[in-house]
Order: C-alpha cells, then sequence, then structure tokens
C-alpha cells in the first residue's frame, strides 16, 4: 500500500490482478463435440480501499463452465496466475451427459446442475422443466404460467415412460 502520488513506493494488487485475468481471458477454451465449447465468466472484482491509496489487495471470482474433466484448463490458470496472484479452486463439477426419454424434447445446455454431487444415488439423472435460462439471473427471471402447466404433462409422461422400463 502506498499513496497514489507515490506509486513507485506500493505494489498495486488491482494492477497484477488484472494483468492475471487478462492472461487467464486469453487462455483457448477447450471443447466438446455434443457440449460445444467451455465458457469463462470473470463474476466480481473487488479490491482496493480508496482511489487515492495504491492498492494492497485485489479478489476476483471467475466462473467456468467445463466440458471435459478441466485438467488442461485448471493447468494453465495455474500458469496465468503464477508470480503474481494466488488461484484457489473453490468448487468443481464435471460436465455431464444426461439421459434422454423418447417422445420428449431434448436439447443441450450451457449451464452446470447439481446432478453429479448426487452421484447416480437415484438413478439414472434427468434435467427438465419450464422456464428459459436465458432469462435466469435477470431482472426478468420468469416462468411463465403456461410452461408450469405444460411441464407438469411432460412430468406425468416422463414417469409413465420410466415406469414402463
Amino acid at each position: 500500500m502506498a499513496h497514489s502520488a507515490y506509486p513507485h513506493l506500493g505494489e498495486s494488487a488491482i494492477e497484477k490482478l488484472l494483468d492475471a485475468l487478462e492472461r487467464i481471458r486469453r487462455i483457448p477454451m477447450p471443447g466438446d463435440a455434443t457440449l460445444g465449447a467451455s465458457t469463462l465468466n470473470i463474476g466480481t472484482i473487488q479490491g482496493g480501499r480508496a482511489p487515492n491509496v495504491i492498492p494492497d489487495h485485489a479478489r476476483a471470482e471467475i466462473f467456468l463452465r467445463l466440458v471435459d474433466s478441466g485438467d488442461t484448463l485448471r493447468e494453465a490458470m495455474v500458469a496465468a496466475s503464477r508470480g503474481s496472484v494466488e488461484a484457489k479452486e473453490i468448487l468443481y463439477i464435471p460436465a455431464v451427459h444426461l439421459g434422454s426419454v423418447a417422445g420428449l424434447e431434448t436439447t443441450i445446455v450451457s449451464y452446470t446442475t447439481d446432478i453429479p454431487a448426487f452421484e447416480g444415488t437415484w438413478g439414472k439423472p434427468f434435467l427438465l422443466g419450464p422456464g428459459s435460462i436465458h432469462f435466469a439471473h435477470t431482472d426478468e427471471e420468469r416462468v411463465p404460467k403456461a410452461e408450469l402447466v405444460e411441464s407438469v404433462q411432460i412430468y406425468q409422461k416422463l414417469v409413465r415412460q420410466l415406469l414402463q422400463q
């Protein structure tokens, strides 16, 4: 930390973080033929004490949606961080390929789910429900009533099909 009039007396944690984030943003994202490309989102950045103080702390939270094991990307993140910032993995959720049921429309989605945490305890997992992920985490987040009503029929169809297996 130092007075901003004398930047040579301090080391800006924010500048170090921004440099590391730029290196991280340049890491090629792995892809999968079915799931598409991995994605990276810098979701939060915090740091500093005041505009006239060379910041002694900074922090960012990054969310990666993986489509593979993440091993290569994990190594690249550590390398991009080395020497300037500390990188910590907080949560790892592997990419999943879920089941489908004949007669029910399927799609590939670019978001994660808690399903891997159940480790197959409840059998073959399915991910379905009303609403659109495109509205999630926005001011417009909603599920139209018509889709809620339709989802009851979809769930009934799913249960009937699974009971026949």
